[in-house]
């Protein structure tokens, strides 16, 4: 069977598994409780894939960002800044939807057989707003040592759930050492997580939805991206099947493309005159 053959949904799947795969093809370490150092972690991925997990070649944005905000010259990374607004408007949401490795954990989370309860979230949705504002920007900026003039990388530390299932948990799990260590801000953080993917189990995407500051960066550029959804107006009757299909409660036959969608493709399956294609803006 030939890849084009297979369900959109099916083919969703393996673009995920297969990015990160690319993202994180170092799995060995994952046993020997290794943190890559090469020169790749130099290069940013598109997805919030965290920096610190054992098989990853490739640096989280987010973290990258954090770090040069909350450094002693307290900067903006225009390597970091460039590589998001550049991804952001080619591609959007789509990163989230293809590309994201959490964004594929939750949707596996999503496939098991537990009852589910669709929802537009409508006023959540702005807190990874909220998100970004404070725990990406203000707080590495403002909240600094006052010896050493350095901040944190707040929403690493405190609140990233990536970091702490692709990261903390099999460092620790690995090496015994590191246990020793553990404390209260790892029993929140784990904690966060775990109800994070529990959400994220009858809500689909809760995280990417609600409290992802990448997220929220896509959001913003995701109706100017330039390889985009596109409704065929000469196509589509209006029939609202694409509406129905949507489990974020979205209407891509009124208005595609909008900050909220992650490009599941369910509305593309559903459509029966096939009005709801991928293509570059117009």
């Amino acid at each position: 069977m030939k890849l084009r053959d297979l369900k959109l949904s099916h083919r969703r799947l393996i673009s995920q598994f297969a990015f990160f795969l690319l993202q994180n093809p170092l799995l060995l370490n994952f046993s020997k409780g290794k943190i890559h150092t090469g020169s790749s972690k130099m290069i940013c991925t598109p997805g919030l894939n965290c920096y610190s997990c054992p098989a990853a070649v490739l640096s989280c944005p987010l973290g990258s960002l954090q770090l040069f905000l909350a450094g002693a010259q307290h900067r903006l990374s225009l390597f970091v800044t460039g590589f998001l607004l550049t991804t952001g408007v080619a591609f959007g949401r789509l990163i989230c939807g293809y590309l994201c490795p959490f964004g594929l954990l939750q949707d596996l989370l999503y496939r098991l057989k537990t009852p589910k309860f669709p929802t537009t979230l409508r006023h959540l949705k702005y807190l990874k707003y909220v998100v970004l504002i404070l725990f990406v920007i203000l707080l590495p900026l403002v909240a600094t040592h006052e010896l050493t003039g350095l901040g944190n990388p707040w929403f690493c530390k405190y609140i990233c759930p990536s970091g702490t299932v692709f990261a903390a948990l099999p460092l620790l799990a690995a090496t015994e050492g590191l246990r020793r260590f553990l404390g209260l801000q790892f029993v929140l953080k784990l904690s966060l997580a775990l109800g994070i993917l529990l959400l994220a189990t009858p809500i689909y995407r809760f995280f990417c939805r609600v409290l992802c500051p990448l997220g929220a960066i896509y959001a913003l550029l995701n109706p100017l991206a330039i390889y985009r959804l596109r409704c065929a107006r000469e196509s589509c009757t209006s029939c609202g099947a694409c509406a129905r299909a949507c489990r974020l409660g979205l209407h891509p036959q009124v208005k595609a493309n909008t900050p909220e969608c992650l490009h599941c493709g369910d509305c593309l399956s559903a459509c029966p005159q096939k009005a709801l294609v991928y293509g570059l803006r117009d």
